[in-house]
């Protein structure tokens, strides 16, 4: 394999990744605000969602390119809305 060819492959599995992440931090920041917003209305929720978007997120930055994210508990949502 020629190293142009290479480093086009490696390339594209770099940018796949970033991708991959992009989506997935758009997703954890829906489910974030869709928790807030429950808190706020002193409704039931979970983090459930979030960590489980996280934790993907955390699978992608083991392979050097993507930032790992925190997992986050009820009790970082309700202090959030507390301050705010």
């Amino acid at each position: 394999m020629s190293v142009h060819k290479e480093i086009s492959e490696h390339s594209k599995k770099q940018n796949q990744i970033v991708t991959s992440f992009l989506k997935l931090e758009q997703q954890r920041e829906n489910y974030i605000e869709e928790a807030i917003v429950l808190c706020k209305q002193k409704k039931p929720f979970t983090t459930d969602k979030i960590n489980s978007v996280t934790k993907q997120i955390n699978e992608l930055a083991r392979k050097g390119i993507a930032p790992q994210r925190m997992l986050v508990t009820k009790e970082m949502v309700e202090e959030f809305v507390s301050r705010s």
